[in-house]
């Protein structure tokens, strides 16, 4: 995927007044093919604009857009069937079983229901595939949705906010999926707003801010060695300093408390029970 220079303006008339949004500006973003590409920003930052723009579903108010080499404005077809993708919400009918609705988008595919079940068990859903999806976990419905994108057997898989509601269980599931597809030698494109969900699922990431891209390259590259620091309003000073000391975090004294600072490489481990007259009160890069 190769993006240069895109622009994406919504124009929108209210009582006679136009008013202009600028959702993506002057965006550029090279994917390399294989593995799991991280497309990291806020939420309002242009990542499903960008989605979409790839996909043809909207047309950019100016850049270029390529897929697979095709110019996404002019020659998306000649491509598209080697492309998997949920853009926000995979489209589903709870009444219907998981199963079914993999059938169905399958016969309009002219696709065989040998790849149905074959891809019910990529994504771990064999033994419920014959339940009605409305009762189905988040994390599941998700999962049916990513089989759904994969039923043509796509070189590239394009996800938007995979993890986007999901339960820490549901994430997890997810997440480990993601890997695995990226590790059989497709493209997963992801976009998140979790910084620890890229951190572990991907290879590559580009970090979006304002619709623009801030950073780009390997995950370790671009997010190696990056610190934070959070600042804790505490009652006892010495008691916190300990607390703290003993899980190796390095505090420095300020008015009201502590700034600490956290190593995000570890920041989801477990590091020590946290005293009741600890109280965070505010979090700061």
């Amino acid at each position: 995927m190769e993006v240069e220079g895109l622009r994406k303006e919504y124009v929108r008339v209210r009582r006679l007044r136009r008013r202009r949004t600028l959702a993506v500006d002057e965006l550029d973003l090279s994917v390399p093919e294989g593995g799991v590409f991280g497309f990291l920003g806020p939420n309002g930052s242009g990542k499903t604009t960008t989605i979409r723009c790839l996909l043809g579903l909207i047309r950019p108010s100016a850049g270029e857009v390529r897929l697979l080499g095709a110019d996404s404005t002019r020659d998306l077809a000649s491509v598209i069937r080697r492309v998997g993708a949920i853009v926000e919400a995979p489209a589903l009918y709870p009444g219907f079983s998981g199963r079914h609705n993999l059938e169905l988008l399958a016969r309009v595919d002219g696709i065989g229901s040998s790849a149905v079940q074959e891809r019910l068990e990529q994504v771990d859903l064999a033994e419920r595939a014959d339940d009605r999806v409305k009762t189905y976990s988040l994390g599941m419905r998700q999962r049916l949705g990513i089989a759904a994108a994969l039923l043509r057997d796509p070189e590239v898989l394009i996800l938007d906010e995979p993890a986007n509601g999901l339960d820490p269980a549901g994430i997890k599931e997810v997440r480990d999926l993601v890997r695995r597809l990226g590790s059989e030698g497709r493209t997963v494109f992801v976009s998140s707003h979790i910084l620890s969900e890229v951190r572990q699922m991907c290879d590559h990431v580009a970090i979006l801010a304002r619709g623009r891209t801030v950073k780009t390259g390997t995950v370790h590259d671009v997010l190696a060695g990056e610190t934070r620091s959070v600042f804790v309003r505490v009652d006892d000073l010495a008691k916190a300093r300990a607390v703290l000391a003993g899980a190796r975090m390095v505090t420095t004294d300020v008015e009201g408390g502590l700034r600490v600072e956290i190593d995000p490489d570890k920041a989801s481990e477990p590091v020590a029970r946290r005293p009741r007259s600890l109280r965070i009160r505010a979090s700061r890069r």
